[in-house]
């Protein structure tokens, strides 16, 4: 279903779009937000902190 889809002349027609729906001055900001969110659920991923309590359960323990 997927085997053609990164060919060059699909990734040209998408970047066209791209470049059409939020102009070149945009582009370079959506990029760097994208990348750190990237970048955030990683770190978030590696971190892998123990199971998360709910509020009542932290006042039953308390």
């Amino acid at each position: 279903m997927f085997e053609g889809l990164f060919q060059p002349m699909h990734l040209l027609v998408i970047f066209g779009l791209a470049i059409l729906m939020f102009g070149p001055k945009k582009l370079p900001e959506l990029g760097k937000g994208l990348g750190e969110g990237i970048r955030g659920f990683k770190s978030a991923m590696k971190d892998e902190p123990g199971p998360v309590r709910t509020t009542a359960e932290q006042s039953r323990l308390s």
